[in-house]
Formats: structure tokens, C-alpha cells, sequence
């Protein structure tokens, strides 16, 4: 699975790794994967628009050891301190009934061309697509003076 943390223009990321985090988990019994990596991120900002959210890409392995994309996501950050239990539905797209043959046969499948299309929405709709599954996120957050200009969270 790797990740990407977005956020926008208002948003200075002073610590961590915005992008390119990896994990990965070869389930002995059943099709759960477990991950225990944390995304430690520090973020200032100057205003609210733009807050921080996760993509995903979780990508698969199978007997022969092809890897293929399992789907795509994204989820918000919530905007509360504390610890906060997240799932984050994934998708990828299905293709043509040729292009789903040859996933089942040869692996590999179509891809985005462009990221953005899975948190922007705005060709999202001429996809056709199929569930990738969900992953379960655990949050930890903590927010420093928000408080003190006037944001409730």
C-alpha cells in the first residue's frame, strides 16, 4: 500500500514524508493484510482550505508473484484531535471484457493516467469500475493552536 498526504496551498508540510510510503503483508490465513506503519506528518498552515486527506493505492501479489493494482481511495483527515478509526472504501477501474480476461490470465489491468481523478470526481463518472475492498485506518491527531485564532474543533 502506498500512500500520499494532500493538502493545499495554505498547508506547509515541516516534517515527515509526503508521499511514497510503502507497506507490504503476505496474509498466511485469509485475505486480511495487516500494516502497523505510522504516518507521521507535521503540518503548519495558515488557513483551512485544502485540508490534509489520504490516497491510496494498495496493490496486490499473486501465486506467481505479478503484482497488479488491488484499487484506489481516499479519505479525509478528520479534523479533531485524538485517535479516530477511519475505512476507506477502494476501487479500480474494470476495463474492457478483453482487458478482464487478460487481468484473470495475465494480470496487470487498466490504471489511472492521472492521480487527481480519484479525489476530484470530475471524469470520475466515465469510469466503470469494480470494489477493491477497504482499508481500516487508525488515526492519531494532534492539533496545536487552533484554539488560540478561533477554530473549534
Amino acid at each position: 500500500m502506498s500512500w500520499l498526504s494532500l493538502a493545499g496551498a495554505a498547508w506547509k508540510l515541516l516534517s515527515g514524508v509526503r508521499e511514497g510510503q510503502t507497506q507490504v503483508d503476505t496474509p498466511q490465513i485469509g485475505d486480511m493484510a495487516y500494516w502497523s506503519h505510522p504516518i507521521d506528518l507535521h503540518f503548519a498552515t495558515k488557513g483551512l482550505q485544502g485540508w490534509p486527506r489520504l490516497h491510496l493505492q494498495v496493490w496486490s501479489q499473486d501465486s506467481f508473484g505479478r503484482c497488479q493494482l488491488a484499487g484506489y481511495g481516499f479519505c479525509h483527515v478528520p479534523s479533531s484531535p485524538g485517535t479516530h478509526q477511519l475505512d476507506c472504501p477502494t476501487w479500480r477501474p474494470l476495463g474492457s471484457w478483453r482487458e478482464q480476461l487478460a487481468r484473470a490470465f495475465v494480470g496487470g489491468g487498466p490504471q489511472l493516467l492521472h492521480g487527481d481523478a480519484i479525489y476530484s470526481g470530475a471524469d470520475r463518472y466515465r469510469l466503470h469500475t469494480t470494489s477493491g475492498g477497504t482499508v481500516h485506518l487508525e488515526l492519531s491527531l494532534l492539533l496545536r493552536h487552533f484554539d488560540r485564532y478561533g477554530v473549534e474543533c
